[in-house]
């Protein structure tokens, strides 16, 4: 799940990015808000990627994906609600996510 997770993540991010940049493109350098929605798609990407390769800390991956769909709202316009919805998601996968553990406790012999 923590792959699906990432990937929705990425993806999210992906689409923040991509609106960002398109309005920035289009409004020049009059819509600094969206440069900054720009930079939130950047780093939820970012969150993204570190939430394939570091599973282990997947709570913090998650909860700052949750944040950066939700700031990505006023300055990305939430990447047209589907970026929002996408890491959203993956946010909520990532903190939802539990390893599996071992039924049976697995413990080396003692050498005599």
């Amino acid at each position: 799940m923590t792959i699906l997770g990432g990937v929705f993540i990425l993806v999210g991010g992906l689409v923040f990015a991509a609106v960002g940049a398109l309005v920035f493109a289009f409004f020049g350098f009059l819509s600094g808000l969206f440069f900054i929605g720009l930079v939130v798609g950047l780093l939820t990407m970012v969150v993204g990627a570190l939430m394939i390769a570091v599973p282990a800390a997947h709570a913090v991956w998650g909860a700052l994906a949750i944040v950066f769909a939700i700031v990505s709202l006023p300055f990305a316009l939430g990447g047209f609600v589907i970026g929002f919805l996408l890491a959203l998601v993956g946010g909520i996968l990532a903190i939802a996510w539990k390893p599996i553990t071992s039924v049976f406790p697995v413990t080396e012999a003692r050498k005599v």
